[in-house]
């Protein structure tokens, strides 16, 4: 009896050695993103959260936590509790703002911590192993040669810009090259700082200003939503059509529907966040090298292939 208590002991601390080791054996990913504070971002949380409960079903060694900050003072103590509490091997950081964050995802990767950021860069560059972002020149010019053939003939549009960032410049520098020659004159452009209202605001002195308007470049969902808006208050009928993008998927349906106010959409896509943590998981768990730059392209949506853009159980 002694000699099968023994051994049962013994299995039993095996057991527990194995299941110890199991658990040092999990690789641990941080993700923090900002809350949904506006639609591209809720749609980002949307594609975050789907795809963290997708990987952690393909990847039993995996585990992920998953963080959501209102501020860039609670993403900054977001990510230093992962590293006290949870010891991740790995963080993929979209930054709510770049300059206060740049010093602690600095310190994550100084300590040997794999680090994936995602759009909106860091102040200081390379300290990042892996970057995902959207083509934002690209995305103006993309948006652009869509204006142009839609208005062979030239004609007068308004713009609408976003907050004044680096960003935004670089959308609008591809939108101008893009129609330079089309002979589009562009009547106007004010920021509409990627908000419905703002934008319905900037939209109204437009058409105060401007008694002849053949399109708009929105430039964005949320402002395309404030324009619209304006124009029907306004009653207006001259205006041919509006150009968004991003592809909020009330603006994708009226697409697909052939909403003539509506004809297209360019993509932006907030599920750049799936593409980030999903690569990151490749390169925790194979050695696929997946450092660098992920930039991913903008696509115009039409109606012909607006369904493949379609997410109707996303909020953006």
């Amino acid at each position: 009896m002694k000699h099968l208590k023994t051994a049962a002991l013994s299995a039993a601390m095996l057991g527990l050695t194995a299941g110890v080791a199991a658990a040092q054996e999990t690789t641990v990913i941080g993700v923090s993103i900002p809350a949904a504070t506006h639609g591209w971002a809720g749609g980002m949380n949307f594609h975050a959260q789907e795809t963290v409960d997708r990987l952690e079903e393909v990847y039993p060694e995996l585990d992920f936590v998953l963080a959501t900050a209102s501020d860039a003072a609670e993403q900054v103590s977001d990510i230093e509790d992962m590293v006290a509490t949870r010891g991740i091997s790995a963080l993929v950081v979209l930054p709510f703002e770049s300059e206060p964050l740049t010093g602690p995802v600095q310190a994550v990767a100084e300590s040997g911590t794999w680090v994936t950021v995602v759009d909106r860069g860091l102040s200081v560059e390379g300290i990042e192993d892996l970057y995902v972002a959207g083509d934002n020149s690209g995305f103006g010019r993309v948006s652009g040669e869509y204006m142009a053939s839609m208005m062979p003939d030239g004609g007068k549009i308004v713009a609408l810009r976003g907050i004044p960032t680096t960003i935004d410049n670089e959308r609008v520098a591809g939108f101008e090259a893009a129609i330079e020659g089309s002979g589009i004159e562009v009547l106007a452009m004010e920021h509409g700082n990627w908000n419905r209202d703002d934008s319905f605001t900037v939209m109204q002195d437009f058409l105060s200003r401007f008694p002849e308007i053949d399109a708009v470049w929105a430039s964005d969902d949320d402002m395309a939503v404030g324009v619209l808006g304006a124009i029907e208050a306004a009653g207006r009928d001259d205006i041919q059509f509006v150009l968004g993008g991003a592809g909020m998927k009330e603006m994708i349906q009226r697409t697909m529907e052939g909403d003539t106010m509506i004809p297209a959409n360019v993509t932006y896509p907030p599920a750049m966040i799936a593409t980030a943590i999903e690569l990151t998981a490749v390169g925790m768990t194979s050695n696929a090298p997946v450092s660098g730059d992920f930039v991913i392209g903008s696509v115009l949506v039409t109606q012909d292939n607006a369904e493949q853009y379609y997410y109707p159980d996303s909020p953006f």
